[in-house]
């Protein structure tokens, strides 16, 4: 995607997500990757290989295929007429990002909360969220929401725009699909834990860059909303390494900061109790509340994002 020509589509795409969200009715590409996924594992998995090899070749291969198709499918276009190219490169980088589905999930799980529907609201926390749900209390729910939207903010927003705008649509969907490949197959258990090694790997890897600079963005939003800018700032520095993951942990810790509540902690998955620590040691527990704290977060730390590349865009296109 050309910079000067490019300066409107990430606007036009935040308004489409605002606007739409996520209809189910319509065909998505996300949910074809998952599909593409289910079905090419037994293929990879029945090579002669190492688990980790071929898993290796599995995870390439899907990015690598993603790319790939997109590049061509964006470039067969260039054949028809600039708007249509225009048009469907919005139309991909929209289906990449998630920022009304991630606010209306969390929402609704605001909803079953404050309505006293504990049970509505486990099931609905369990459709985003990978930890077990079962024994959760309310603050459980509460927490477990607000860490979803916050590390969300990276894979849901700042991540496929920042690959959008290094690389167009063919580099947001290919990210998108190291996102699903990470979420299907990128866990530590025995099924995955060498076959799904390199597809987590590698969602490190993309989301290094993204998840740092979330940082200031989530604590200028702070200072907006709240005037805790530096607290969410220096949450994040102090305690954003305080994670599992090398990424989610810095939007989680800048949250935590801005919010001023406790994340973290130890949670049970598939049965196995592990051991987290927490993030925002020196804060309260969240209360139901924080989820749509969390949520107003996130949609202006989103809205600052696509303001700082949106300038960018315009900056590099005036120059050329």
């Amino acid at each position: 995607m050309e910079f000067s020509t490019s300066w409107y589509i990430f606007p036009v795409v935040f308004m489409l997500d605002l606007v739409l969200g996520d209809p189910k009715m319509l065909p998505h590409p996300i949910r074809w990757m998952g599909r593409a996924i289910t079905a090419s594992e037994p293929l990879f998995r029945n090579l002669p290989l190492r688990p980790t090899i071929s898993g290796a070749f599995f995870s390439i291969s899907l990015i690598g295929a993603t790319w790939i198709l997109t590049l061509m499918l964006v470039n067969l276009t260039r054949l028809i007429h600039p708007l249509v190219t225009t048009g469907v490169e919005i139309l991909l980088i929209y289906y990449c990002i998630s920022i009304r589905s991630l606010d209306s999930s969390a929402m609704e799980i605001h909803r079953a909360l404050i309505e006293k529907r504990l049970q509505d609201a486990k099931a609905k926390v369990a459709l985003i969220v990978g930890r077990d749900v079962g024994n959760l209390k309310e603050e459980g729910i509460a927490r477990a929401t607000v860490e979803t939207v916050g590390e969300n903010l990276v894979d849901g927003v700042i991540s496929p725009l920042f690959f959008a705008a290094i690389g167009g649509a063919p580099l947001a969907m290919a990210f998108k699909m190291v996102n699903t490949l990470d979420s299907m197959v990128g866990y530590k258990n025995e099924i995955y834990l060498h076959f799904g090694k390199v597809a987590a790997r590698i969602d490190d890897f993309a989301n290094y860059v993204p998840a740092r600079l979330s940082i200031p963005i989530i604590s200028a939003s702070a200072q907006i909303l709240s005037n805790k800018g530096s607290l969410a700032y220096r949450t994040a520095i102090e305690e954003g390494a305080n994670h599992n993951s090398p990424n989610a942990g810095y939007p989680e810790a800048a949250f935590a900061g801005a919010l001023g509540v406790k994340l973290g902690g130890p949670s049970y998955y598939q049965g196995h109790l592990v051991s987290k620590p927490y993030i925002g040691v020196r804060f309260d527990a969240l209360k139901t509340g924080d989820i749509k704290k969390a949520c107003d977060l996130m949609i202006l730390s989103s809205l600052i994002w696509l303001v700082i590349l949106w300038g960018i865009t315009v900056i590099i296109s005036f120059f050329k």
